[in-house]
């Protein structure tokens, strides 16, 4: 495990080196970066702030791990291992938990969550590792076809700040389990736990370089990594800007990506949905993370008829809802950063100063540290249809309710935003369920429900400005993994 390490600058907070080939490694320019705690603003850690000479050392150390004993496995050994890292993960869920929870602001109960869905992205594709299975096609007489699946090689994955284990486990567990060796780069704001994953994946058998770990910030370390030659594939989340930034570079290499970019997602409530039921769903899918989760229910679409009673019943939860530091494990924590906060409250002062009504505000309870990165989490409503509140993501706990009027409004209200991850329908009409479901333009819909627990099995991905390609789910396997077509002449 990464121990402390003391330096005049750090007092004695604990630095956290890469992790390089099964060697723990500082930036080869002998730079940090403070780890800041969201709750009070606080340095509790430090990390390597590395740059495009220590990503060009994992890139290589990948890809002799690849080239080498990791290559050299079978899938069934290769599953073998991701489920061990699995168990080990779920047996220190509540260390790595606490870790999340410190590092990113999010409430205890959340990180621990987040490190058992990290654990099962590694069983589950630890299972599927050797049932990625190839086909034969029907083909001329006297020759057999088949397509076979080959890992890419080397892949690399810039993981963002806000479900940092979550993610971290959908992309890396499913390229593992194709074969590839994988060379991660959290976020600067919160990226300790996949330090301590990469370890543990050296402790329970994975060979030295098939998991490599770097830190530092997006514009050296994620811009290296990105545009690096000796990367296969590249799997990115994070902001539409930053994406095309990514898409350009393996552009210049002629390799594939994924990109999950975020969203706008709308909850479609008509008039005959069980209201009782949707209203907790709908607060709890824009405070979760506090709203910095790219699906987040940002936006609630209710049937004018409608609109009195949801507005009521959404507003009286809203105002119970209470922000704090992550220990208290309260609704929601902090915001990651200031800069994350600063943003949040552009939005809510906009809004406010263009006369948008608030309809209820939740609590940050007051005895919050001062330094802490609190924003007071607000339900707008109605929300005017070009409003900024309306077709921007704001990544906040911040909540908007629009009227429609009919089926077909509801749609093109639904529709009308550039972006399209995730959206939900709530109504007791099976048929209308179906049709307005298929109508959506995103790549999940939800129906009397929102979010599934972490949805390890369900193909996640996005469309418009939210990114393309498919992670979590057995779809992923396909992402992380090319078809290669052997024709045999048998005569």
């Amino acid at each position: 495990m990464n121990q402390p390490v003391t330096t005049a600058a750090m007092s004695v907070r604990p630095l956290w080196l890469n992790l390089i080939g099964g060697e723990r490694r500082p930036a080869a320019d002998g730079r940090t970066l403070d780890v800041l705690c969201p709750s009070d603003g606080l340095p509790f850690a430090a990390i390597a702030r590395s740059g495009a000479p220590d990503v060009d050392v994992a890139v290589h150390t990948a890809r002799a791990a690849f080239d080498g004993a990791w290559g050299r496995l079978t899938a069934t050994e290769r599953g073998r291992l991701l489920v061990k890292l699995g168990e080990a993960i779920s047996a220190r869920a509540d260390e790595l938990g606490e870790l999340e929870s410190r590092d990113t602001g999010k409430p205890l109960s959340q990180g621990r969550a987040d490190a058992l869905a990290c654990a099962r992205y590694f069983e589950f594709y630890g299972t599927a590792a050797d049932k990625l299975h190839g086909e034969t096609i029907p083909f001329l007489n006297g020759y057999t076809v088949a397509v076979v699946r080959d890992p890419h090689g080397v892949t690399g994955h810039i993981v963002p700040w806000n479900y940092p284990m979550q993610i971290f486990g959908r992309s890396v567990g499913a390229s593992l389990a194709c074969g590839n060796a994988c060379v991660a780069k959290p976020a600067e704001d919160a990226g300790l736990t996949l330090i301590r994953i990469a370890e543990l994946a050296l402790d329970v058998g994975f060979p030295e370089g098939a998991l490599n770990v770097v830190s530092g910030v997006g514009e050296e370390a994620g811009a290296a990594l990105a545009s690096h030659p000796g990367i296969d594939f590249i799997s990115f989340t994070g902001s539409p800007e930053v994406g095309a930034l990514v898409q350009a570079a393996a552009g210049r290499n002629h390799i594939g990506c994924t990109l999950e970019l975020g969203g706008k997602s709308p909850q479609l409530v008509f008039a005959d949905a069980d209201l009782e039921a949707a209203a907790p769903v709908l607060v709890k899918a824009i405070v979760q993370n506090g709203g910095q989760t790219c699906s987040a229910g940002s936006r609630v679409l209710v049937e004018r008829r409608a609109y009195d009673e949801v507005a009521g019943r959404v507003a009286e939860l809203f105002a119970g809802v209470q922000a704090g530091p992550h220990d208290r494990d309260l609704d929601l924590g902090p915001m990651v950063n200031a800069g994350q906060k600063a943003r949040v409250e552009r939005f809510v002062g906009a809004a406010r100063m263009a006369g948008v009504p608030v309809l209820a505000e939740g609590q940050v309870v007051p005895d919050a540290p001062a330094g802490g990165f609190y924003v007071k989490p607000t339900l707008f409503g109605p929300v005017p249809r070009a409003n900024d509140l309306a077709v921007e993501e704001v990544f906040g706990p911040v909540l908007s309710l629009l009227p429609f009027e009919d089926e077909a409004d509801a749609i093109r209200l639904a529709n009308g935003t550039p972006y399209g991850l995730v959206a939900g329908v709530w109504t007791g009409d099976a048929r209308r369920s179906m049709r307005v479901a298929r109508a959506m333009r995103c790549g999940q819909v939800f129906v009397n429900g929102y979010g599934a627990g972490g949805g390890i099995e369900l193909p996640f991905g996005g469309v418009k400005k939210s990114g393309h390609g498919r992670e979590k789910g057995f779809e992923a396997l396909y992402e992380f993994s090319a078809s290669k077509t052997i024709v045999l002449n048998h005569g």
